[in-house]
């Protein structure tokens, strides 16, 4: 039983009630609130409660009211690391007498009584305080009737009010946490490509030949090297050309089919060199401002060591055999998964938790895990816990494209950032609706999405056989949507749009042939990469996901965003012609209330694709956007501060 009438519901940012911590980054602002409520019409007063990593005492900061019963505040993390807070709430008899005392004397009722009641509040809140004992002992005089009331009606009773609220009978919620990370959990620019083909001679690849395409893709403004798994691939089951189910002599196999004599999983393809180059690599790419990132797969090819030192760690079938990977009708004779329900797991999940931290040790510090999804989440839940004891800076990336409820919880549970249905979303209203969930459901607080037009499993069914426009519209808006967005490289900026047998796969994939590019020649595309990355470095705006506000514009084959930080020092407006082929138009309304512009409009526009300028003075304003020259245009814009 308790006196306490404060109800405290709702509290956010919270994931699952509490059970997993949410996530922000630093300097990222977190809003935090809850639905506050009592029986009547007496006044709360609430606040949140928070510690700093390394905290002892908890700091605070006032809630205020924003309407139907919601309470609000928001401040920006300046350190990484775990933060806790709770809401306190109660309800201040002191500012609700002074709130109806205000109403009674404005309505000349006499206050005679209402005057002691004050004396008394004042009375109970002044230990310590001389001023309001002070106060008290002036409303306790009667003679002083007229000079009271005009005491209380002052700007500094008011004051005195909000600094001194009585606290009686609080209501306090739960803690919960927020998980504050690096920067670059939620900004980065992916650039993969395999390292087999990084030669300029055709002839297989090497980690010294990836380094030559360092300042290349630096240049570009990728701040991410991904390559796919680096380790030594399967002899046996070795599948060919096209996924052929035999490989020819001479033929280098799929790198996702990990290991053979030559090593595992804490070894590299000796065709791309050693470990030593490989760690040169990470090195060399570092000083250019680039993080390597690696793929982490955990599955095995038939003849990968495990196998034979661990069989225990596998299914066996009936017939002795072990049970290779299928997702029927597609069967993967190449790999073999392991069997994580085996009596010996708890051995297997050790050894692979020692795998991340073996190549931690080697200078990495971003993973892309290959099929999270076909492991179970709690070894995920407790590796990556593990792993952040020692080291709290990893990103991991979850290459998970599979049922909604299974991507959400690998975020919850750990994952950095997540791969997204973005590939497959392509009409306006598609693109709004799937934006507007992730920025504006719960899974906001432990979704964070990393945007991919195409990856080396997946060229979808929009871009078979199209031109280089539906590869621009398709990467302006991965690169502008999303803070985290990533390219299949030198297949996407040569417009590889030939699919294999009509599925959503390519004509002979680099998965299983070594390809031979032109790594001096630049295009179109690569500038347009180019350009666009600058802008995301250059403009804080892009550099946030959940900042993104669509705007009205008439015509369906325009879509138009603004994207702005919080104190409007950065704000970009995006509009993407969706129709590859055909010149579109439209008017696009700027919110004036966003942008707080007042009745005269004067906004300067940078198109930062083209280098043109731009004035707008109304509130309506007319787009053209031509495919044949760009099909889409990312304004900067800069407004006056005298309309503000």
């Amino acid at each position: 039983m308790t006196k306490a009438r404060v109800l405290i519901e709702n509290v956010q940012p919270q994931v699952e009630g509490g059970l997993y911590p949410a996530k922000r980054t630093v300097q990222e602002r977190i809003d935090m609130s809850a639905h506050i409520f009592t029986d009547g019409h007496d006044h709360i007063r609430a606040e949140v409660l928070y510690k700093e990593p390394d905290d002892k005492d908890w700091r605070r900061l006032a809630l205020k009211s924003i309407g139907n019963d919601v309470w609000s505040v928001s401040f920006y993390p300046v350190k990484k690391g775990r933060y806790v807070f709770k809401v306190l709430a109660w309800i201040d008899h002191f500012e609700t007498w002074y709130d109806g005392f205000k109403k009674k004397a404005n309505a000349s009722v006499d206050v005679s009584v209402e005057l002691l009641e004050g004396a008394l509040f004042l009375k109970r809140l002044s230990t310590g305080k001389d001023e309001l004992a002070k106060l008290a002992s002036q409303l306790g005089k009667k003679p002083n009737y007229a000079a009271n009331i005009e005491l209380v009606l002052s700007e500094h009773f008011e004051e005195m009010v909000q600094l001194h609220p009585l606290r009686e009978n609080e209501t306090e919620s739960a803690e919960y946490a927020i998980e504050v990370e690096h920067n670059k959990a939620l900004y980065s620019t992916w650039y993969e490509l395999f390292p087999r083909s990084a030669s300029l001679t055709g002839k297989h690849g090497t980690f010294k030949d990836v380094i030559k395409l360092l300042p290349r893709i630096s240049s570009m403004g990728f701040d991410v090297l991904y390559m796919p798994p680096v380790h030594p691939i399967g002899k046996v089951n070795r599948k060919g050309k096209n996924n052929n189910v035999r490989s020819e002599a001479g033929e280098p196999g799929s790198p996702w089919a990990i290991g053979s004599d030559e090593g595992g999983h804490k070894a590299v393809h000796p065709a791309l060199g050693t470990l030593s180059d490989y760690k040169s690599l990470i090195v060399e790419a570092k000083k250019m401002g680039i993080d390597v990132a690696f793929d982490l797969a955990f599955q095995c090819a038939p003849d990968h060591p495990y196998v034979k030192e661990h069989p225990e760690w596998f299914k066996q079938r009936p017939d002795g055999s072990i049970q290779y990977a299928e997702n029927p009708p597609k069967k993967y004779q190449d790999i073999y998964p392991f069997d994580f329900e085996c009596e010996e797991w708890k051995a297997l999940w050790e050894e692979l938790k020692s795998v991340v931290l073996f190549w931690i040790e080697q200078g990495l510090k971003i993973f892309r895990v290959d099929n999270p999804h076909t492991k179970p989440i709690p070894f995920w839940q407790w590796c990556i816990a593990e792993v952040n004891k020692q080291h709290p800076d990893i990103i991991f990336l979850s290459e998970a494209f599979t049922r909604p409820k299974v991507m959400a919880s690998l975020a919850k549970v750990g994952f950095t950032q997540s791969y997204t249905y973005f590939t497959w979303r392509i009409s306006r209203q598609e693109i709004m609706e799937y934006m507007n969930e992730l920025v504006n459901s719960p899974s906001r607080n432990y979704f964070r999405p990393n945007f991919w037009p195409t990856t080396p499993d997946i060229l979808p069914y929009h871009l078979h056989n199209q031109g280089e426009n539906m590869f621009i519209i398709r990467l302006a808006l991965a690169a502008t949507l999303s803070a985290s967005y990533g390219i299949y490289g030198a297949a996407y900026e040569l417009l590889d749009n030939t699919s294999w047998n009509g599925r959503e796969e390519f004509n002979d994939s680099e998965k299983y042939e070594v390809k031979k590019y032109d790594w001096k020649k630049t295009n179109r595309m690569t500038d347009i990469m180019t350009l666009l990355n600058k802008a995301r470095k250059s403009h804080a705006a892009l550099q946030n996901t959940w900042n993104i506000q669509f705007l009205a514009i008439e015509n369906p084959n325009l879509l138009a965003f603004l994207k702005a930080t919080d104190d409007l020092r950065s704000v970009v407006l995006v509009v993407v012609n969706l129709d590859q082929y055909n010149k579109q138009s439209g008017y696009v309304q700027l919110p004036t209330e966003k942008l707080k512009l007042e009745a005269t409009i004067n906004v300067k526009l940078h198109e930062l694709i083209m280098d043109e300028h731009y004035t707008w003075t109304q509130e309506w304003n007319y787009i053209e956007l031509d495919p044949a020259k760009i099909p889409f245009h990312l304004f900067a814009l800069r407004i006056d501060e005298s309309q503000m």
